[in-house]
C-alpha cells in the first residue's frame, strides 16, 4: 500500500503520508488514563469521531450564550466557518477575522442567514503580516470586549516563500501571528468572565520535537509538511506555555481529525480524492473546538491542555523522543517576543 501511495501521491502528499501513517497508528494504542491517546477512540477518521461521539454528554452543548463575545480566526471557511455559525445560532457575538474580504463577506451573511444572528462583526487582516495584527488589536481592544479566542486560521505551503517582512510564511502565519494575537488580547480576555483561548493545532505535531535553532527554514532543506507540523508542535507549547502564566485564562489546543476542509482539498489534492469518504465533515472537525468554547466540562478541565474528541490526549507517542526542556520552550517565546516587538 505504501508503494501505491508513493505512485499516486505528489512529493508534498508524499510528505503528508510521513504524518498520516503516525496518525492512524494511534488508533491501535490503548492506555488507561484520560492523558492517553485511547484506541479506536481516538482515530483520526469520520469512523473515529462517530465512534468517540457515543461517549459524547449531549447537554455539554446544549447552552445558549448572549452576551458572551468570541473571535474566530480563518472564520470564512472549512472548521473556522462550521464554528462561527454554531456559536452564532446559540447566540454569541461573532468578530470573524479573515483575510479575503469577498470570502469573508460571503461567510458572513451565510452565518447571519442560517443563524438569524445580526452580531457578527468582519474583520480583514493578513495574519501573516505582524503590523496588521498590531493595528487591529490596538483598534479592537478599544471598542470591544472579548471572552473567547480561537486561533484556527493556518496555512501549509508546500514551498519556501517569504512575506513582505521577510517571514516564512507558515512561520508568520502558524506561530508568530498566533503569537501576537494572542498575547495582545491577553489584558483583554482577563477583564472578562470564563475566559477561554483555543487554538486549532494538528496531530501532525506528534511527529516534531520543538526546534528553536532554524524557525523559519533558513538552514534545512524545505518540507512544508513537516514545517507545518513543526508549527503546530510550537503552538502546543505555546498553549503549555501561556497556561503556566496566566491562571485567569482556561488555555487549550486540540485536532479536529482530519476533515474534508477547503485547507485539505487545496493543499493534498490526491491525498483528499483518495480518502475522501473517510474524512471527517467541518461540523465533525469543529465539535472539540465548539466544546471547549462553549462547555462548562472543559472549563472544569486542567488549563494548557491538548484536546481530541472532547478528551485531553498526550502531546508526544509513546518512545518518540518528542519532548523539549523548559530551556528551550523559554527560548521559543523569548524569539518569538523580540520579533514580535520588531514589529510593532
Amino acid at each position: 500500500m505504501r508503494k501505491e501511495f508513493h505512485d499516486v501521491l505528489g512529493e508534498a502528499e508524499t510528505a503528508i503520508m510521513r504524518i498520516l501513517e503516525f496518525s492512524f497508528l494511534l488508533q491501535g494504542f490503548v492506555f488507561l488514563t484520560p492523558y492517553s491517546w485511547s484506541s479506536h477512540r481516538s482515530a483520526v477518521s469520520r469512523s473515529g469521531y462517530e465512534s468517540a461521539s457515543k461517549d459524547f454528554v449531549p447537554n455539554d452543548l446544549e447552552v445558549q450564550v448572549p452576551g458572551r463575545v468570541f473571535l474566530v480566526t480563518g472564520g470564512n471557511s472549512g472548521i473556522g466557518k462550521a464554528t462561527a455559525l454554531e456559536i452564532a445560532k446559540r447566540g454569541g457575538t461573532v468578530h470573524l477575522v479573515c483575510r479575503d474580504q469577498a470570502r469573508a463577506e460571503d461567510a458572513r451573511s451565510e452565518i447571519i442567514r442560517e443563524s438569524g444572528n445580526q452580531n457578527i462583526f468582519l474583520h480583514i487582516v493578513d495574519l501573516s503580516d505582524p503590523k496588521q495584527i498590531w493595528k487591529f488589536v490596538e483598534k479592537f481592544k478599544q471598542e470591544h470586549k472579548l471572552n473567547v479566542l480561537i486561533n484556527n486560521a493556518g496555512c501549509m505551503i508546500n514551498k519556501r516563500e517569504l512575506t513582505e517582512d521577510g517571514l516564512e510564511k507558515n512561520f508568520a502565519t502558524n506561530t508568530l501571528g498566533v503569537y501576537i494575537l494572542t498575547t495582545s488580547l491577553i489584558p483583554v480576555l482577563e477583564k472578562e468572565y470564563d475566559p477561554r483561548v483555543i487554538t486549532v493545532s494538528s496531530g501532525g505535531m506528534l511527529v516534531q520535537k520543538l526546534n528553536t535553532d532554524d524557525l523559519q527554514s533558513e538552514r534545512t532543506p524545505f518540507d512544508g509538511t513537516m514545517v507545518y507540523a513543526q508549527n503546530k508542535r510550537q503552538q502546543v507549547v505555546l498553549t503549555e506555555q501561556w497556561a503556566q502564566g496566566h491562571p485567569a485564562i482556561h488555555f487549550s489546543s486540540m485536532h479536529p481529525g482530519w476533515a474534508d476542509t477547503p485547507g485539505v482539498r487545496q493543499a493534498m489534492p490526491g491525498f483528499h480524492a483518495r480518502f475522501r469518504d473517510r474524512l471527517r465533515s467541518d461540523a465533525q472537525g469543529a465539535d472539540t473546538v465548539l466544546w471547549l468554547a462553549l462547555s462548562s466540562a472543559a472549563a472544569a478541565q486542567p488549563s494548557g491542555c491538548f484536546f481530541q474528541d472532547r478528551k485531553p490526549v498526550s502531546t508526544h507517542l509513546p518512545l518518540a523522543r518528542t519532548f523539549s526542556s523548559p530551556a528551550e520552550e523559554e527560548k521559543l517565546i523569548e524569539i518569538l517576543e523580540q520579533l514580535a516587538q520588531t514589529f510593532k
